[in-house]
């Protein structure tokens, strides 16, 4: 018997998860989302994944566009991570916001950790999701300090015996 949906979440929770703002453009088009859902698949070639809701905005543009960026967010982009999540206003969630552009097009987030500029590579069906595996073609990094998601709140990471 499977477990519930509750249940599932309530699990997932336990873990702690860096947050990543995921961008996307097709054109003139851009969309991004927040996301806890990525990880890097391989070395060789360099790849990483992101999982989309089937029922994102994005979704769609990263398909059209056939391209990524994962922007792992900075303990100073709470505000920022609400933004991308909210769908209240998901038409402004790029408004004020002065980004890059990556090597494939995509929306590189100011002042993130890192960003991960990713090519479409493959895309996988996954129940309620889409599993987005992409080519890293450019990658940013900056001495900032992650933003984590446990148990529904904000955090940060301390070494152990601090």
């Amino acid at each position: 018997m499977a477990i519930s949906v509750d249940e599932f979440k309530a699990g997932m929770s336990r873990r702690a998860a860096g947050v990543a703002i995921v961008t996307a453009r097709s054109g003139e088009t851009v969309h991004g989302m927040t996301v806890t859902d990525f990880n890097g698949v391989s070395a060789d070639p360099p790849l990483a994944l992101v999982c989309a809701d089937k029922s994102s905005n994005t979704l769609a543009v990263i398909r059209e566009g056939c391209c990524f960026a994962i922007n792992l967010l900075s303990v100073d982009q709470v505000d920022l991570s609400n933004k991308f999540a909210s769908k209240k206003h998901e038409h402004e969630r790029f408004d004020g916001l002065d980004c890059g552009t990556g090597v494939t097009g995509a929306p590189l987030i100011p002042d993130a950790v890192a960003s991960l500029d990713c090519a479409l590579e493959a895309e996988h069906d996954a129940g309620d999701h889409v599993i987005f595996v992409g080519r890293i073609e450019q990658f940013v990094q900056r001495d900032l300090e992650p933003l984590i998601y446990l148990s529904g709140s904000y955090g940060r990471l301390a070494p152990l015996g601090e």
